[in-house]
């Protein structure tokens, strides 16, 4: 079996804001730190993704700025470079002229980089005596290449962690049921506290304030308590909310969708700490190990694989079976999988509400035994094919989508 405590470790991480912008400030951040001096020019070279995903979500702390020079100048601008992703947690209301002055100058220059990987870009920051460059790649605090005037500083191959792509022949559902059935509930409740508490308390700012399109207020009031609650997370987030969330895969919006539903489950069910952790480990793993089939970033909208995670885990709350719990991921697959990923922005949260949806029916026919066929479109024999199957169309059939997305969102 694999270290599945230490893959739930390494993946839920707080986060403050969307995690491609944090990923760029953490960059430009060390990049300027390494440059020692107040640059004169920026290139940020951005695989596709990382455009896609930076291009119309805010940056928490900036006063409302969206796009790649705002997440590069708030990361400049950053008083704690070496936060990872929390580094814009020390901005002042002060900095946010600053970012402003900087973003106005256009002295940060955006490319295309063609790249192998789905997350990838390189800052260079050319100063009046030196010049940096860094790289991350793969995953979003992952340097792999840092250098100052020609000379490597930093050089790298990707980091792996525990549930990187190289170990994703080692997930099933199998094992992850028996992990979460059997692991010490202490162990569990040191890794889960932090995602309960932050992942709930974004959910209700966002249904308290008004963020973005109010997708979550508006389910809230329409009584999709569940769908809403998660909704509103994501209105919040992509909307510059200061709130950090614990991520999942790399993304904040899967953490919320792997986890709030379950939490509004397993308290609308009167369920036990115990039993509401173990969920979590059902949905977290679950949602983890659709993703290392695809990748951090693609064309495939992440709140899927996410859903699905959270509707195993209701099957589970309500006493469904290893089978039923499989059923569930099969039948959310077989609904919604494909719904594309056009960036982070606004929309996200309608995308998770479309996605719980499905998930919850999905869940609903479990418990009644029913579950879509071998051969209804890409559905396999079983759960652990058709995680497959899905991945495969992800990672490989919706490369060029990719491109196509990306070239309508900047045409």
């Amino acid at each position: 079996m694999l270290d599945y405590l230490r893959i739930l470790r390494d993946e839920l991480i707080l986060a403050l804001g969307c995690t491609e912008p944090i990923a760029l400030a953490y960059g430009a951040a060390q990049c300027r730190k390494l440059l020692g001096e107040e640059p004169v020019s920026i290139t940020a070279a951005c695989c596709a993704n990382i455009i896609k995903n930076v291009k119309s979500v805010v940056v928490p702390n900036t006063g409302g700025m969206r796009g790649i020079p705002a997440a590069i100048a708030a990361g400049m601008v950053s008083h704690t470079p070496d936060a990872k992703l929390e580094l814009l947690n020390s901005l002042h209301q002060e900095d946010v002229k600053t970012i402003k002055e900087i973003v106005d100058s256009g002295m940060i220059k955006t490319e295309l980089l063609e790249s192998r990987s789905t997350l990838d870009f390189v800052i260079t920051m050319q100063g009046r005596e030196h010049i940096a460059v860094t790289e991350i790649r793969d995953c979003h605090t992952n340097i792999v290449s840092m250098m100052l005037d020609g000379k490597s500083i930093i050089s790298q191959e990707t980091e792996q962690s525990a549930a990187g792509e190289v170990m994703n022949d080692g997930f099933s559902i199998d094992s992850i049921v028996d992990f979460a059935e059997s692991a010490d509930p202490v162990e569990l409740d040191d890794v889960f506290r932090p995602q309960i508490e932050n992942n709930i308390r974004i959910c209700r700012e966002g249904l308290s304030s008004s963020w973005g399109a109010g997708i979550g207020r508006i389910l809230d009031s329409s009584g999709m308590h569940i769908q809403g609650l998660a909704a509103a997370g994501s209105d919040a987030r992509m909307n510059g909310c200061s709130l950090p969330v614990v991520i999942n895969s790399g993304s904040g919006n899967q953490g919320i969708t792997a986890s709030v539903p379950v939490i509004a489950y397993a308290e609308e069910k009167s369920c036990s700490r115990e039993q509401l952790l173990r969920a979590l480990a059902i949905s977290n793993l679950i949602a983890i190990y659709q993703k290392t089939k695809i990748g951090r970033l693609s064309a495939y909208c992440g709140a899927v694989c996410a859903a699905a995670g959270s509707g195993a885990a209701m099957t589970y709350l309500d006493g469904g079976s290893r089978d039923q719990i499989k059923m569930t991921v099969m039948n959310t697959i077989a609904t919604v999988s494909g719904m594309i990923c056009d960036g982070a922005k606004s929309s996200c949260a309608g995308k998770i509400a479309v996605a719980l949806d499905a998930a919850m029916i999905a869940h609903q026919m479990a418990m009644i035994g029913d579950c879509y066929a071998d051969g209804d479109g890409i559905i396999k024999a079983d759960a652990d094919e058709t995680v497959g199957a899905g991945g495969y169309i992800a990672r490989e059939g919706m490369r060029d989508t990719d491109k196509k997305i990306l070239s309508v969102m900047l045409s």
